[in-house]
């Protein structure tokens, strides 16, 4: 690739992580607010869906917008303290970035067009991203003393299962029927950041 278009294409995808923090960043503080179920956590939190097809789509550029997102709108605009919120965002990096590099390692489809990709979509996608992220962020809240250690399993709970239910929603259709344009618009990242 030349210089020139080297450049183009970085900026592109400086363009897109610019993009994608904004819209994680309202989204993410829009459910808190609206769907509260402890600081900083929502009960339906429609962003994660997204933000898990944004990464399966641009690569480590979606993983940082999805940790910024999660830190600026459910973190520091919901009130948790900076320095919890800088730990407690790895929540929404671990359920986008196991999806990432399973998808990439096991050389899963995007598009989900076979059973083994629905498969891996639906173990690493699905159910194991939304478990480590909720039990991450439940626990860290508890840590960073925002919640009593006895409120940790009621709020993994209302974390887990309404990421399940928006992801499976959401995040399917997206990977089937908007992939395509994505990669034909020259913006895919097929490893993480290329």
């Amino acid at each position: 690739m030349r210089s020139s278009a080297k450049h183009k294409w970085l900026g592109t995808h400086l363009l897109i992580l610019a993009l994608l923090t904004i819209v994680h960043s309202f989204l993410a503080r829009l459910a808190v607010s609206a769907y509260p179920i402890a600081p900083g956590v929502a009960a339906i939190y429609f962003s994660v869906a997204l933000m898990i097809a944004f990464t399966l789509w641009f690569g480590a550029w979606g993983a940082i917008a999805t940790y910024l997102g999660c830190f600026i709108g459910s973190g520091v605009l919901s009130g948790i303290p900076i320095e919890t919120s800088s730990y407690w965002s790895l929540a929404d990096l671990w359920q986008v970035l196991i999806p990432l590099i399973v998808f990439r390692r096991l050389g899963a489809d995007v598009n989900l067009r076979t059973k083994r990709d629905l498969l891996i979509f639906l173990v690493f996608g699905w159910a194991l991203n939304n478990l480590v992220g909720a039990s991450w962020g439940a626990t860290i809240l508890a840590v960073g003393r925002l919640v009593q250690w006895n409120e940790v399993s009621g709020i993994l709970a209302g974390w887990f299962a309404g990421n399940l239910i928006v992801t499976i929603a959401i995040t399917p259709l997206l990977l089937r029927f908007v992939t395509p344009y994505i990669q034909r618009a020259g913006v895919y990242v097929r490893r993480y950041w290329s």
